[in-house]
């Protein structure tokens, strides 16, 4: 049982300056106990009668104020009959009004809300719209969302809403009551833009369900229901074996358009896919529409994410940049951000998030080391100074942990540090916590199960393979067992209950390794392989599978981005972000309100973005197999006839822009990729 309780301890407030006291609460109601001054009696249902002070009454609820202060009847009211309330409820809530407490547990909170509305005892029902939102789980949530529009409680309804979204695929999993509702219900939720499903085969699943659980009066329904589903985002095998030919769609004919559109959406889908093996010509065939573009069909658009990943600053093209760019996992896409940081550029920061504020922290821009944080206000989308660090931090590591953002480590321009220090955002104040057992630069930290954990770096002599763990209620650092393999230029990030170490520099090439750490037994293991070795990269939990974001692979710096998914032990490709860089840090903001701002614009255009990038390629090989065909005529020009001049060396036609080596900052001696060192 919990108690809602509004006036623990604090008065209530009547009026502007003035307030009532707890005690001169409590004596009024010892009054109405006593049946002292008291001026009406309200009459239920089974005769009893309940003596009460009506301005108090009056006070708290519009419905006795209407009764007792009409002007209908011809003498003053002071005997009225209150039909459909018990007793104990009446009591319950007189409680309430006199006192200002209410006892709500999970039994009686749906009637105590029904009496309150009933008589518009507002403080109450707002009481019980709060304990229902604190009570929300996968289990419950449908049936509380029924009962909040039954009863006209907005709020809540839109709380549970919400919920619902974000949550669907456990709902999907664990509710019942996903079963119980009508046609009309279940496709307001399956159709909702903002479903949060990785996957549609989650959709196709409960409308299974929802078919089984009275399979006769509901297969009917299964067209309108895949109309629901983005049936081209699902897995071509998944669609061929689990959906097309399922009997409730074979059992159906008025499914087979939908079905056909479905098959040849996926058959050029598969083409596109597998382009590289196509011929140029087969190529514009399958890819050049009649009207000019392809526009990709409904049947295809990807939903809106409820998180989304920040990309910031970093180092590209020879400098420090402030750009910035979001990713829209449902789209695949990178988003440029125009609301840049004003004050300038910063590369080898720090990023954290509380609730919709980005935070960065630390940096360089290619002449300070900075001790300035600034924070970008995603909902606003303005930039505001904060506090500085006690020390300056170049190579910094950031976690955060119960809302409070620690910075660990780092470099000044002189020292590698071991201090570490947290930020309070209520109070704009960095403090010092206890020092780290060892220096480190260019190291990672992640947050895990009420701790820190940081790993790697550098020290100035070596890369470090040490790690170690933070516990903020004893203010301590305490080291752990060894990673396998030294790593500087490191991300490290929690997932699936382990800290995943990815990547780095290990004092003689950038690394694609990767190991975790299990807090159970102190014991690392290896995992896959990245695709690409990398270090200086940013790294983020997103849609439950880890991203491994730019960085420089010991020859250039790189915009590739490939994920990892615990489930299949795979990594896998990502699109690539809009410009190279390193040294960037990214991190993630869910349930944005105005995500819209963030996510890729014309999800319609998907198809025909995808279909100019391969235009795009296929010319590019067109063009290498130009000059490529131009030489060898020459050649063999020149070899036909010993007096035509030898050929020209033609310029090399790369497939895919390739940039130049950043000049970035390695804090590594002797090892900058442009010979600059910072230190």
């Amino acid at each position: 049982m919990g108690e809602a309780n509004l006036t623990v301890g604090k008065p209530m407030e009547l009026g502007s300056g003035r307030c009532m006291s707890i005690q001169a609460m409590q004596a009024l109601f010892e009054l109405k106990e006593n049946n002292q001054l008291c001026d009406a009696t309200i009459i239920l249902d089974d005769g009893s009668e309940i003596p009460v002070h009506r301005a108090i009454l009056c006070a708290c609820s519009a419905y006795f104020r209407a009764l007792f202060t009409t002007t209908l009847h011809n003498k003053e009211k002071n005997q009225v009959h209150l039909p459909g309330v018990s007793s104990e409820m009446l009591q319950t809530l007189l409680v309430y009004v006199y006192l200002r407490k209410l006892d709500l547990d999970d039994d009686n909170v749906y009637s105590i809300l029904i009496a309150a509305d009933y008589l518009s005892i507002l403080g109450a029902l707002e009481l019980c719209c709060k304990y229902l939102e604190t009570i929300l789980k996968p289990a419950n949530s449908i049936g509380i969302l029924t009962f909040a529009r039954s009863h006209f409680c907005r709020d809540l309804a839109i709380i549970c809403w919400t919920y619902i979204m974000k949550n669907f695929g456990q709902i999907a999993a664990q509710s019942s009551e996903i079963l119980s509702l009508s046609l009309r219900e279940l496709q307001e939720i399956i159709n909702a833009d903002n479903l949060n499903v990785k996957s549609e085969e989650t959709v196709w699943e409960i409308i299974l369900r929802w078919i089984d659980f009275s399979t006769e009066e509901r297969k009917v329904h299964i067209v309108d229901l895949m109309k629901c589903i983005r049936l081209g985002l699902l897995d071509t095998q998944f669609f061929l074996e689990r959906v097309k030919d399922h009997p409730y769609v074979t059992g159906c004919e008025a499914s087979r358009p939908m079905i056909i559109e479905t098959l040849k959406f996926l058959y050029d889908l598969e083409m596109i896919t597998h382009s590289n093996s196509l011929s140029g010509s087969q190529f514009l065939l399958i890819w050049s529409p009649r009207d000019g573009e392809v526009v990709t069909p409904e049947i295809a658009r990807p939903r809106v994410p409820h998180e989304i990943l920040f990309a910031i600053g970093g180092w590209s093209g020879g400098s420090p940049t402030n750009f910035i760019e979001t990713y829209d996992t449902r789209a695949d896409r990178w988003v440029k951000v125009e609301e840049v940081d004003p004050t300038g550029p910063r590369a080898y920061h720090g990023t954290a998030v509380v609730g919709f504020n980005i935070y960065v922290i630390g940096g360089f821009d290619g002449m300070d080391y900075f001790n300035s944080c600034r924070c970008f206000d995603a909902v606003l989308k303005t930039w505001r100074e904060i506090a500085p660090m006690h020390a300056r931090r170049c190579y910094v590591s950031t976690a955060v942990l119960d809302d409070q953002i620690y910075a660990m480590g780092g470099y000044d321009g002189h020292h590698r540090q071991n201090t570490a220090e947290k930020y309070d955002y209520k109070t704009n104040q960095w403090s010092l916590i206890a020092p780290m057992n060892m220096q480190r630069s260019d190291a990672s930290a992640c947050t895990l199960n009420g701790k820190i954990y940081i790993t790697g770096g550098f020290n100035g002599q070596e890369c470090m393979h040490s790690a170690e763990v933070y516990d903020p209620e004893l203010n301590q650092w305490s080291l752990i067992a060894p990673m396998r393999s030294r790593r500087s230029g490191v991300s490290c990030i929690a997932y699936h209950d382990q800290v995943y170490v990815i990547g780095g520099f290990n004092g003689i090439s950038r690394m694609c390794s990767g190991e975790k750490y299990n807090p159970q037994n102190n014991v690392w293991t290896t995992i896959p392989d990245m695709y690409n070795p990398r270090s200086n990269f940013a790294i983020e939990v997103i849609d439950d599978m880890i991203f491994a974001i730019g960085g420089f692979n010991g020859v250039t710096t790189i915009y590739h981005v490939e994920c990892f998914d615990e489930k299949t032990n795979e990594w896998y490709e990502a699109t690539d972000m809009n410009i190279y860089r390193s040294a960037l840090s990214a991190c993630v903001i869910d349930g944005l309100p105005n995500v819209q701002d963030y996510i890729h614009k014309h999800r319609d255009r998907l198809m025909e973005e995808k279909r100019q990038k391969m235009i795009a390629l296929e010319n590019q090989r067109n063009m290498a197999g130009n000059v490529n065909n131009n030489n060898n005529n020459a050649q063999l020009n020149a070899n036909l006839n010993p007096a035509l001049p030898p050929a020209a060396q033609p310029a090399q036609v790369p497939p895919n822009p390739v940039p130049n080596p950043d000049p970035q900052p390695m804090d590594i001696d002797n090892h900058n990729e442009d010979n600059v060192d910072i230190q």
